[in-house]
């Protein structure tokens, strides 16, 4: 783990963020004391959005309004 000034982080920021790209941790410090740390990101897997949208229309099925409720009659009773 490599420990920089703030100064030296700002200035050198693009070579800091290389060798964060490549899996090092660097502790920023403010008059020696760590203040930020710069760490690679974690593997998040994001699940693909087409995935998510048919996962949330099947736990739709099967929910209604009930037998004679339509969202129309739903939208004239709120207009009254």
């Amino acid at each position: 783990m490599q420990t920089v000034g703030a100064y030296e982080a700002k200035t050198h920021l693009g070579q800091l963020l290389d060798a964060v790209a490549k899996g090092e941790t660097i502790t920023i410090t403010r008059h020696g004391v760590p203040v930020a740390m710069l760490v690679p990101p974690s593997a998040v897997v994001r699940p693909h959005v087409h995935a998510m949208i048919d996962a949330w229309l099947e736990t739709r099925k099967g929910i209604t309004l009930g037998d004679d409720l339509t969202i129309r009659e739903m939208i004239e009773e709120g207009r009254r």
